[in-house]
């Protein structure tokens, strides 16, 4: 289920946020970046739809994913 990133509290949504991009395995590129400097990155894309929040109902949990990965299905 996709869930809208307006939808969330600011809290939940910084949270969520910062959740995923501490993740081993989250690929940013060659350069290396701040914390915050990803946290404002995937910001962006999710106010952009280019990434988008959706909830697993059997496992009870939040992914960020790609949009377009939603889109293909």
């Amino acid at each position: 289920m996709e869930i809208p990133c307006h939808l969330l509290t600011d809290s939940a949504l910084e949270g969520l946020i910062e959740e995923y991009v501490t993740r081993e395995g989250t690929d940013y590129g060659q350069s290396a970046h701040t914390l915050e400097a990803k946290a404002k990155q995937v910001r962006r894309q999710l106010e952009a739809g280019l990434a988008v929040i959706v909830y697993d109902e059997t496992e009870m949990t939040c992914n960020i994913v790609p949009g377009e990965s939603l889109k293909n299905k």
